[in-house]
């Protein structure tokens, strides 16, 4: 019985399909449902009963599913105490955000396959809430303010951000000095969100209303230079235009608390050594940008 059928029938099982399990490792649909077979032949009972829809479990498979995870786990474990000191291997699922992922958190994750070469990183560049759980993820890097979660949070790093607007909307509907004066205004925003802001040593959390929303930074950053409202931004996608002048920071009396950039992973009672190893060279690219860039909307 080979390890990679075995993970091969827990992905099948957590994904639902043989299409999706085949995205999630990376390999041909072909390559999956050979696994299956064998798994099946060893074993001398189905597994799953393949359907036009996906593949459901039958009643062996479910017995099944756990004990092959768990297998899977402990022998993953076992390699990584055996390999060379500093040596990865396996593959390392992540997912990142796509506004500015792959300028910021990319180089660090080609680091790590540099230094690494039997390991697999497959990264998932989205700004939609991922479920690790569910979809397969090892781990994913996430933005803002973390919410209370059963997922285990890491802190790797800050981001800065600040309200901007173009100067043709101040001229137009003026800029507001206060929190309390940000309700006359037109916001970009990532859906319903609240802002918050220091008064002082007091956190003021304002709820914004705007006609304008995206779930992409890049998608906002084009709204405030066309005027349409306030946006509340990372400074990693504004510096250029506030440097150029086509935006303006507004509100500086009253700046946003600093967010954070966490690594998130499933519960569970070690994170592997590859996501140590991920969270450390996080840790340390940060530590060299006193002012990382990134944004502040929730998590």
């Amino acid at each position: 019985m080979e390890l990679e059928d075995l993970q091969t029938f827990v992905e099948v099982a957590d994904a639902g399909g043989v299409s999706p399990a085949a995205r999630r490792l990376g390999v041909s649909k072909s390559i999956v449902s050979r696994r299956l077979v064998r798994l099946e032949a060893a074993l001398g009972v189905q597994l799953l009963a393949r359907t036009t829809r996906g593949a459901a479990l039958t009643e062996a498979g479910a017995l099944f599913r756990d004990y092959a995870a768990r297998a899977s786990a402990e022998i993953d474990a076992a390699r990584e105490t055996i390999l060379p000191a500093g040596e990865l291997r396996g593959r390392l699922r992540i997912a990142a955000p796509l506004s500015f992922g792959p300028k910021h958190f990319a180089p660090v994750l080609a680091e790590m396959a540099r230094r690494h070469p039997q390991l697999h990183i497959h990264t998932c560049y989205s700004d939609r809430f991922v479920d690790l759980v569910t979809e397969g993820y090892d781990c994913a890097i996430r933005v803002g303010y973390i919410q209370d979660s059963t997922l285990i949070a890491r802190r790797v790093g800050p981001i800065y951000g600040r309200l901007v607007a173009s100067p043709e909307y101040i001229r137009m509907h003026g800029s507001p000095e206060t929190p309390e004066e940000l309700g006359a205004h037109q916001a970009l925003m990532q859906g319903t969100e609240a802002w918050q802001f220091m008064d002082g040593d007091k956190l003021v959390t304002v709820r914004p209303q705007g006609r304008f929303k995206a779930d992409n930074a890049l998608a906002l950053v084009a709204a405030a230079l066309a005027g349409l409202g306030i946006g509340f931004l990372p400074d990693g996608v504004t510096e250029e235009y506030v440097a150029s002048g086509a935006l303006v920071p507004v509100m500086t009396r009253h700046p946003p608390p600093p967010a954070g950039v966490y690594l998130i992973r499933p519960p569970g009672q070690h994170p592997a050594r590859k996501i140590r190893v991920l969270t450390e060279m996080l840790i340390a690219c940060f530590e060299r940008v006193p002012h990382s860039p990134g944004p502040v909307a929730r998590a």
